[in-house]
């Protein structure tokens, strides 16, 4: 599932018919406003937010530069893409990591928004970013959350600090001395949850800020929750003071809404999202990416920031010389997709890609699939995995018996095969293919 998937599909939609015309009239921009405005709301994007800017971009999309533009549909693109950068934050915020280590990140938010996973997710970021880590139990009211963060905590060999059901705020502190004693960067406190806002638990927030004076204090938000985790937002900032907000589950939600919708209405910048189960899935966020896959326009720079960091660089140089001489093999094709796998979800890659939903459609790929491509790929010869053309149907029905597959499993292989090897052609500026561009 792809992330907005729906806001982004109807985007397209009412863009594509747009583009198609010569001119603009204020009736038309209108008439995609309103329809955008409903995409908006369908996204579960909060209602004041979405009004208003549906009313900022009209304003700007009906000037006279854009009516009588050559490429008006174009520029009322970059209209929209300008705005939802505005609305989630126009830059990156990082981290404020202070002047005198260790920094103190305090962890809030309720029960069942990943907090506990998150801080380990957090962790292994930073440890992968030169910081040395400690992780700080402070919920002693969830009866598993100290074990789930030892759990994580060696996931990402961080170490982890607890001191049982003592008072959280005297562990907290322990902690932070322990982090000095051992020179480390930074401590995570994963602070207590609750199934929703109560005195008791904010009383305690408010005391730990009071004792520790945390660089940052973040919120962990459901993506999948909507509107009501944006309110919960809101209560944690008005009593907190929060520093930033952290978007878990945004590969499993259709809608997005919140992440569109949580800076506007708590005036705080979203700093990291979580997009997947796996370790490394957290991504710093940045908004100019982020409305760039919004509208199926990819985004570059994070899948090679990913690829970096998962692929050695002799192999990358080594895949970019296949796609520049045309020689892209199904042993080169069965690496890539490995490679791949080792960045994080498939299918979220695949949106970070200009134009390739468009190009390919629907284009998915499971843990099963790979491994029953790789059966099918090792089950070729060296001659046929150089040159799939030779392949015809008494081979393949060969590779299928020796792969335990069938000859339709072969087929659709070899067609994914073929649509990839046209893409990178297409990008590297081969003959028969253009370079894709962006639509502004």
């Amino acid at each position: 599932m792809a992330i907005f998937d729906g806001l982004s599909q109807r985007l397209n939609h009412i863009f594509s018919k747009i583009t198609q015309r010569g001119k603009l009239t204020e009736l038309e921009i209108n008439q995609a406003m309103r329809e955008i405005r409903v995409a908006l709301l369908e996204a579960d994007v909060n209602y004041a937010v979405a009004k208003k800017f549906i009313a900022d971009v009209t304003e700007k999309a009906s000037g006279k530069e854009v009516l009588e533009s050559l490429t008006p549909g174009q520029q009322v693109i970059k209209i929209v893409r300008d705005e939802l950068i505005e609305l989630m934050g126009s830059t990156q915020a990082k981290l404020d990591f202070g002047s005198t280590p260790p920094a103190v990140i305090m962890m809030c938010g309720l029960q069942g928004a990943g907090k506990t996973t998150l801080c380990g997710k957090l962790g292994a970021y930073l440890k992968s970013q030169g910081k040395k880590v400690l992780l700080v139990a402070c919920d002693i009211y969830r009866p598993s959350a100290i074990e789930q963060l030892k759990i994580v905590g060696k996931q990402a060999n961080v170490e982890v600090f607890e001191r049982g059901t003592q008072d959280p705020i005297k562990t907290a502190k322990q902690g932070v001395e322990h982090a000095k004693q051992q020179n480390l960067d930074v401590v995570i406190l994963d602070t207590a949850g609750r199934l929703h806002i109560d005195a008791e638990m904010m009383d305690e927030l408010k005391r730990m800020k009071a004792e520790l004076n945390p660089n940052e204090i973040l919120f962990t938000i459901d993506a999948m929750t909507g509107q009501d985790s944006v309110n919960v937002a809101k209560e944690f900032n008005d009593q907190l003071d929060i520093t930033g907000i952290i978007v878990t589950k945004l590969d499993g939600d259709t809608r997005g809404g919140v992440a569109l919708s949580v800076k506007a209405v708590t005036g705080k910048p979203i700093k990291f999202c979580g997009t997947g189960e796996k370790l490394g899935d957290l991504e710093p966020f940045y908004p100019d990416r982020m409305a760039s896959r919004i509208l199926g326009m990819g985004d570059v720079l994070t899948l090679i920031e990913k690829a970096q960091q998962a692929v050695d660089e002799k192999e990358i140089e080594r895949l970019q010389k296949t796609f520049r001489e045309n020689s892209f093999t199904l042993q080169d094709y069965l690496q890539q997709i490995e490679n791949v796998r080792k960045m994080g979800d498939i299918n979220a890659l695949v949106d970070m890609i200009p134009g390739f939903r468009k190009k390919v459609g629907n284009f998915t790929i499971d843990e099963d699939e790979i491994a029953r491509n790789k059966a099918i790929i090792q089950s070729m010869t060296k001659k046929e995995r150089e040159d799939p053309e030779i392949i015809k149907a008494g081979q393949k029905k060969r590779i299928a018996q020796g792969s335990g597959t069938s000859i339709q499993e072969v087929n659709i292989l070899l067609k994914q095969f073929n649509q990839s090897k046209e893409l990178m052609k297409q990008y590297a500026g081969g003959k028969k293919g253009k370079k894709l561009k962006f639509p502004f």
